[in-house]
């Protein structure tokens, strides 16, 4: 193998190198900025659940209520 053939060679790897160094670059970003998404979802979904455990709550509340109401109605003899 020829010198020049040699040199070829060596500058290739090391554009392909550097080129590769940039790829790792932005999938470092990337990979971070999808980390700090995934946390915002989860404190989103947190706080969601505690949502849908207060409606859960509240709508067994207003169950027990309607019923109590047409029990009542009934027993006064009204039509719900």
């Amino acid at each position: 193998m020829e010198p020049q053939d040699v040199e070829t060679i060596l500058r290739s790897l090391a554009a392909t190198m550097a080129k590769q160094d940039l790829i790792n670059d932005d999938l470092r970003t990337s990979i971070d900025e999808q980390r700090a998404m995934n946390a915002r979802v989860e404190a989103f979904m947190q706080r969601q659940d505690g949502i849908n455990e207060r409606l859960t709550a509240a709508i067994e509340r207003l169950d027990t209520l309607m019923v109590r109401a047409l029990r009542q109605d009934e027993h006064n003899g009204r039509d719900a």
